[in-house]
């Protein structure tokens, strides 16, 4: 039986991750159901086994929740407590054994977390062992502000979570949260990003022309050359310790040579939403690569879809482009010359192509129903949906090391 696994991260006031929470569900298990001890049990099993837990998390915290049973079965021993927190609910809080066990875990050093703290008296009774509480923003509501001052008051850490739209997010910062959970706070900056050098000149023609199925590298050649800006952090970055060439690359072309097609539209990405500190919005870059490489890889499996694998790259990778300037997402998409399928399909989800955004956004949401619909409206076979999305979080974790270790020789 087929487990759907994804990771969420949870993110501090300076976006950096503070770990991700493990979200799961299995394929014939009701969406509306709480999870069982076999679903929990599958999810961990594929989790340790199946994939590599440690290149999933990029060797951060795992957030996994666990029930009473598995819980008094000791499973959270598999992991190490410097990798994981031990989530609870309500289940487990009014089961007198697993609470009980809960002490134990905590006297061998993990780190416990509670799922949905509210202000009433059960909570409390398990508190003092408690390392952090999660509050729900799914409702936004003058009664969060005094749970959250609790939770301050016996200096617990605070995350906020399903924070899905601007009015959670804005209470969230407003009434002193320090940590966040949720689609929309993965995608927001906590600072503004300088205007695009690139805007006005070549990015999004060398965007679209890097993703072609069959790249002219005269044209890439071409559309380089004549940004200045362009060229000269190409340069820079070809030509930095992390590459070690014997002879510096003295040429636009070179550069191409020495990196390559595949992965100059990483590079090219990254250069161009720079800071005028050096510093990058991480964690909203990752999400642009995850969500270029799933919908790419899906499209592969994905019935009579109008677009090419390169194509779906594309939507995913300027998925999160209006956040990234600062306007509207049509706004944005108005200076790039890609195809009206793709602008519809990340506009409104029409067609085969929105259909697939669509999946993708659901399948990171963890919002299963949506995310089964879209799949059998594409007949993409549920049993390499979690597995391609293993594949593709351990390559843009991979190729997010070369990015920012180069980075870092660059300004070295």
């Amino acid at each position: 039986m087929r487990t759907y696994i994804v990771r969420q991260p949870i993110l501090d006031e300076n976006q950096e991750v503070l770990g991700y929470e493990i979200l799961y569900r299995e394929e014939s298990e009701n969406i509306e159901e709480k999870r069982s001890d076999v679903a929990a049990a599958n999810a961990i099993e594929n989790f340790l086994v199946e994939f590599d837990s440690n290149k999933f998390l990029d060797g951060k915290m795992a957030f996994l929740t666990f029930t009473p049973n598995l819980l008094l079965k000791n499973i959270p021993r598999i992991f190490s407590p410097q990798k994981l927190v031990i989530q609870i609910d309500d289940d487990t809080i009014i089961h007198p054994a697993a609470q009980k066990v809960v002490y134990e875990y905590r006297k061998k050093g993990y780190s416990v977390a509670i799922n949905g703290f509210e202000f009433a008296l059960r909570y409390f009774s398990i508190l003092d062992v408690v390392d952090i509480i999660k509050i729900d923003f799914s409702k936004v509501n003058d009664s969060l502000a005094n749970i959250v001052n609790i939770g301050k008051n016996f200096n617990k850490k605070v995350i906020a979570y399903n924070v899905n739209n601007d009015e959670a997010y804005n209470y969230a910062k407003k009434i002193g949260c320090t940590y966040m959970q949720g689609s929309y706070v993965a995608e927001k900056l906590p600072t503004a990003l300088h205007k695009m050098n690139h805007m006005q000149s070549n990015f999004f023609q060398l965007m679209v022309a890097i993703t072609k199925e069959e790249p002219n590298v005269e044209e890439i050649e071409e559309i380089i050359s004549r940004d200045v800006t362009l060229t000269y952090s190409l340069l820079k970055l070809v030509n930095s310790a992390y590459f070690a060439l014997r002879h510096q690359a003295k040429s636009v072309k070179q550069a191409l040579i020495v990196l390559g097609v595949g992965q100059l539209k990483q590079w090219i990405y990254l250069l161009s939403f720079k800071q005028d500190d050096g510093t990058m919005p991480s964690e909203l870059i990752r999400i642009s690569f995850l969500r270029a490489n799933f919908c790419s890889e899906l499209c592969n499996f994905a019935n009579g879809i109008e677009i090419s694998k390169s194509e779906a790259y594309l939507i995913g990778m300027f998925s999160t482009l209006g956040i990234l300037m600062e306007v509207s997402l049509e706004n944005a998409l108005d200076e790039v010359n890609v195809s009206e399928l793709i602008k519809s399909a990340l506009l409104s989800y029409e067609g085969k192509c929105g259909t697939l955004y669509k999946l993708v956004l659901a399948y990171e949401k963890a919002e299963w129903k949506v995310m089964n619909e879209c799949a059998e409206q594409l007949n993409i076979p549920m049993n390499i949906i979690t597995q391609k999305y293993f594949e593709c979080v351990e390559y843009v974790n991979n190729i997010w090391k070369e990015l920012t270790s180069a980075n870092n020789n660059e300004k070295r």
